[in-house]
């Protein structure tokens, strides 16, 4: 079921009674990469999931974003849908807008799941990385960039073992609007560091990884693990960058076991 609270693509499934789990996608993709986790969780949890602005169905604006911004069209979805004491789930850039977003306000969250990212904002060097990137878009096409950024995403086995899963990502990320694309790249680079709250945080944490993520590899999340109290972490096999893809039957286990314990 679709919901138009806010200007945003908003996807709602499950019994809105049961205990809330919203879903925030990672870069440059949309809802539809928690398919295989809604399926698993709809009967027993209200699950959430939308499009961040820029991405997806939602609109595209001027594309000057900002990660505050993202955050406050998470925090304008979980006030206008009534969400109590949710579960926070974000990957790779969803993963930078809910530990921002728990930063902010953590009293909103009854428990986060953060898969394949960092707390880390950008080095230089990713900076000046993510600023060829928008060039590369302005000279060879969103199209081009998309197709190199893709791949890296994933294990060279899920590539090669679930070639037609892959493709349908792949050729979907394809259709990104170039002005959507260039505001969340902008808006990563700017993000601000939220490695000092972790030692603050206070709600139970899962922190999934895959054991192939070449973009935010094992060993940079269990730099988290350590910080964050009442935290588990769990190395995802034969996964890559998009764990909940890559291999569901392990994540969805792990997730599960999560929020049965909160």
């Amino acid at each position: 079921m679709e919901t138009s609270k806010t200007d945003l693509s908003i996807f709602t499934v499950g019994n809105p009674n049961n205990k809330p789990v919203v879903f925030v996608h990672g870069f440059p993709y949309d809802h539809t990469m928690w398919d295989k986790q809604i399926d698993e969780l709809k009967s027993n949890y209200f699950c959430v999931t939308y499009d961040i602005r820029g991405l997806g169905e939602s609109p595209i604006g001027g594309g000057q974003y900002t990660m505050e911004s993202f955050v406050d069209d998470l925090e304008t979805i979980i006030n206008e849908l009534k969400l109590d004491k949710s579960v926070l789930c974000g990957l790779s850039m969803g993963g930078y807008i809910s530990l921002r977003a728990v930063e902010r306000n953590e009293s909103n969250y009854s428990g986060l799941i953060l898969c394949d990212t960092r707390s880390a904002s950008d080095t230089d060097e990713g900076k000046i990385k993510r600023a060829e990137n928008v060039r590369k878009i302005n000279t060879l096409g969103v199209k081009h960039f998309v197709s190199e950024f893709v791949p890296h995403c994933f294990s060279v086995k899920s590539i090669t073992d679930s070639n037609e899963e892959y493709t349908k990502v792949l050729n979907k990320s394809l259709n990104s609007n170039a002005i959507g694309i260039k505001g969340c790249l902008l808006a990563m680079s700017g993000r601000t560091d939220t490695t000092s709250y972790l030692s603050k945080i206070k709600i139970p944490t899962l922190l999934l990884c895959g054991e192939d993520d070449r973009l935010t590899p094992p060993d940079t999340m269990e730099l988290m693990v350590e910080q964050i109290p009442n935290s588990h972490f769990e190395i995802v096999p034969n996964a890559g960058h998009m764990s909940p893809i890559e291999n569901a039957p392990f994540v969805n286990n792990r997730i599960k076991k999560f929020l049965g314990r909160i």
